[in-house]
């Protein structure tokens, strides 16, 4: 339980108790009350709006009723004063004490501070990545990989069991281009001139191996075949390839996934007509003809009659096609029959992690997830939106190999894994990102890769310092440091945004927001490097002063830092480094 819920719980406690007395009616809705941190320090160090949610029910002024909780929230052992303030809002501010605790809780409790339990150890799958198998993986792509393995890491720390999942698109139109495309390299690869690459075929570079290794292990068994004999091979081939490709491409940037589940096996498992079957007995199938749209696009309209899902019983736009008029299921049909699978796998809550252009399919997958289930399932879509790779202000050119963009291994060669993940992390998933090479490689505060991990680096400098002018210092003098000499109200409020953190962390996973956590790092990175800087202007301020508990008290609070900063890190898949270079 992190500190502000502990004195939320408080504060339900007295509710209770003055129901019980009849000063409060017993059919309070206790929902909306929170304890949080307020804005502005100077209104203490933590805030209620208990007064201001059960005003109107109580028939009571906010302030009015403030007042009646101050008399009992001044009684908390923890409080050591509190005021009404504004429109009706209870400030505290607490012992020393109870930060102090606080502090111990993050140097005993190590990495693992900051976890929690929303999840109570339940199934949850996280899909995300599940690029088309047609070539490989741009910065886009990366982001969405990257945000979806935050994801997971996050609603791991979250208390859910999580299993990593990518979904293969290995079936349907583009495969087959795929398969084309890798034909025309192999004839290349056997020495025909194969001219330019016809519009509509994938020209990038990166097919020239794939083509070249079916030359050299299959000699020219192929090259007189007809497209309906040779297909089917060089596509199970070529996305073969591809995901060898993709692995490698999530291996750079440290993404491993648990399961890859592949489209083309659904549907040889019959799956989606088992899926459909599913709705057709819940009355939600229909054979009939969609109006043509109006400002709204649907995919595969036709005059001619089609099989429907009853897609707008559950809050979608339209009804849905789920078999186009030449007999082969949409992608929509295969994607209920995925998500029904995953069901049946035993994951009731699922995330999926898509690009921005899949955000017009968000509400037909919600609508049938719904239906299929029976609403059993929490279904949470997350789109991330495009990145804009610049260097220097100014737009990146385009990669010759990749044909059309920039690869995910171009980026991760010039700036590495731990820049790219971090960056890609530190907006919302919903919102543009622009990343500049140059900008990402400055040594500033307007860097947050590096202010952070500068923040981590100087800790452990500090720690070597401490070392070797006191011996060796280990993890039990730091646990067990009289943290009374920590007075300061920079001190204070460094402690106290450190105990901020489990909040941090329930309030992400709560939301589905990684980029929650970026955020937190560089103001606790920030608080760090201001404190740091004291030290310069004042010999009293350092961290290492000739008073002996006094500087185990300043390491123990600088242990508490690099370690919740080493959290976070983790939590992005990026290594907290010990050193600058």
């Amino acid at each position: 339980m992190n500190c502000y819920t502990l004195i939320k719980q408080k504060i339900l406690t007295v509710i209770a108790e003055l129901q019980k007395t009849e000063k409060l009616p017993g059919d309070l809705k206790l929902d909306a009350i929170t304890v949080e941190p307020p804005k502005s320090r100077d209104h203490g160090e933590m805030s209620t709006n208990v007064a201001m949610v059960l005003a109107k029910a109580v028939g009571q002024s906010p302030r009015t009723l403030a007042e009646l909780f101050l008399k009992h929230i001044q009684a908390f052992q923890e409080v050591r004063s509190a005021e009404v303030a504004g429109a009706g809002f209870i400030n505290m501010r607490l012992h020393y004490n109870f930060w102090y605790l606080q502090l111990n809780a993050v140097l005993h409790k190590g990495e693992s501070y900051g976890e929690c339990n929303l999840g109570q150890g339940q199934a949850m799958n996280v899909e995300y990545v599940s690029v088309n198998p047609t070539g490989p993986m741009h910065a886009g792509h990366g982001r969405v990989a990257i945000v979806g393995d935050a994801m997971a890491a996050l609603m791991e720390k979250g208390g859910y069991k999580i299993t990593r999942e990518y979904y293969i698109n290995d079936g349907g139109a583009q495969a087959a281009t795929l398969g084309r495309s890798t034909y025309l390299r192999y004839l290349e690869a056997l020495g025909a001139d194969i001219g330019e690459i016809p519009a509509g075929l994938y020209p990038g570079d990166y097919l020239k191996p794939v083509g070249e290794a079916l030359a050299k292990n299959f000699g020219d068994i192929f090259k007189n075949q007809t497209e309906e004999e040779y297909l089917p091979f060089f596509q199970t081939y070529a996305v073969d390839a591809m995901m060898d490709m993709i692995r490698s491409d999530l291996d750079l940037i440290g993404i491993q996934h648990d399961v890859f589940a592949s489209e083309n096996a659904l549907v040889a498992d019959d799956a989606v007509e088992r899926a459909i079957d599913i709705l057709e007995e819940k009355g939600l199938v229909y054979t009939g003809v969609l109006d043509i749209p109006k400002g709204i696009e649907v995919d595969d309209w036709s005059a001619e009659p089609q099989l429907l899902f009853k897609s707008t019983q559950f809050g979608d736009d339209v009804d849905r096609v789920l078999k186009r008029t030449n007999g082969e299921w949409t992608y929509f049909a295969k994607d209920i029959a995925y998500h029904y699978d995953k069901l049946q796998r035993g994951f009731k809550y699922q995330i999926n992690v898509w690009g921005a252009d899949h955000a017009g399919y968000i509400k037909r997958m919600l609508a049938a997830v719904k239906a299929i289930s029976e609403g059993s399932v929490t279904l949470d879509i997350k789109t991330c939106q495009m990145v804009n790779l610049l260097q220097g202000g100014e737009p990146l050119k385009m990669s010759k190999r990749a044909g059309t963009f920039i690869t995910l291994k171009d980026v991760v060669d010039s700036v590495g894994k731990d820049v790219i993940r971090f960056v890609m992390l530190m907006r919302r998933n919903d919102a543009m990102l622009d990343f500049d090479f140059e900008k990402v490689k400055e040594q500033s505060k307007d860097n947050p890769v590096f202010y952070v991990q500068y923040a981590h680096a100087r800790v452990h400098s500090v720690l070597r310092q401490a070392e070797s002018q006191m011996g060796v210092i280990d993890e039990s003098a730091l646990k067990n440091a009289n943290l009374s000499g920590l007075n300061s109200d920079d001190e204070i409020a460094l402690i106290q945004l450190l105990a901020s953190w489990p909040r941090c962390v329930e309030g992400a996973v709560v939301h589905r927001e990684p980029h929650r956590i970026g955020g937190y790092l560089y103001e606790l990175a920030a608080a760090f490097h201001g404190l740091w800087n004291q030290g310069k202007e004042d010999a009293t301020l350092r961290f290492i002063v000739e008073d002996k508990d006094i500087t185990m008290a300043r390491l123990a609070l600088l242990k508490g830092v690099a370690t919740v900063i080493s959290s976070g890190l983790h939590l992005f898949g990026v290594k907290p480094v010990e050193e600058m270079r």
